[in-house]
């Protein structure tokens, strides 16, 4: 099975950088130290018009996973809709409520997207319960990607994990494996995992933090581990 590396930018010039390391699909964000939120419009038209892979967009008001309240799920509405316009691949957005998915206010929102395909992102990390989680999420047709690491624990008992719930979520939904700064990881996925996309932020950074520049070196090196 062919890996597919998605990778987080910020902006047209860590776009272009991160297509010329070979990244497969990228997501687009703002404000990645608050672990990514909705970017500007002009933002995602320059990178669309600039790179040929895939693109999935951000859709996130505040750094919690949770909408607060009527006037923000209406700015997101507002948002989706604009964002809906653009030849992107999908929109990336999780909300969640008493460690649940939100699926009242997910619903509200995509009902702005019926056409735009969706991955719930690493709010599904904080969900209770994600076996049921994910029998939700298959309700919801735009849904066709989970970002998760899998959960707590050593990356063994991750991976298991990770497989329990791809079985589960097929075949409406593939996991996304959330790869963190281990570059063993990329590895083992390629060799000994199932799951075919993997997804990195600032381990695609020069230094890996948030504040690091997206690089094309880098990215290359860590998609040379998946085969």
């Amino acid at each position: 099975m062919r890996k597919l590396l998605e990778v987080i930018v910020t902006s047209r010039d860590e776009a272009v950088e991160a297509e010329l390391g070979g990244a497969d699909r990228l997501e687009v964000v703002d404000s990645l130290e608050n672990g990514g939120l909705t970017p500007p419009l002009e933002v995602v038209q320059k990178i669309v018009d600039a790179v040929s892979v895939p693109v999935r967009v951000m859709v996130r008001a505040n750094a919690s996973m949770s909408i607060d309240g009527p006037a923000e799920t209406k700015r997101l509405k507002d948002c989706v809709r604009e964002l809906c316009r653009f030849p992107i691949d999908g929109l990336v957005l999780g909300f969640i409520k008493d460690s649940a998915v939100d699926l009242t206010a997910t619903t509200a929102v995509l009902a702005e997207a019926p056409a735009c395909r969706v991955t719930f992102h690493r709010a599904f990390d904080r969900l209770a319960h994600p076996l049921r989680a994910i029998k939700e999420l298959k309700t919801l047709p735009q849904v066709d990607r989970i970002l998760t690491t899998g959960g707590e624990g050593p990356w063994a008992e991750r991976k298991n994990r990770l497989i329990d719930w791809q079985r589960a979520a097929a075949p409406q939904i593939g996991l996304i494996v959330a790869a963190g700064l281990c570059p063993s990881i990329l590895a083992d996925v390629s060799q000994h995992c199932p799951l075919g996309e993997i997804h990195i932020g600032r381990a695609a950074r020069t230094p890996q933090t948030t504040s690091g520049r997206v690089s094309r070196t880098q990215i290359a090196s860590l998609k040379s581990l998946l085969g």
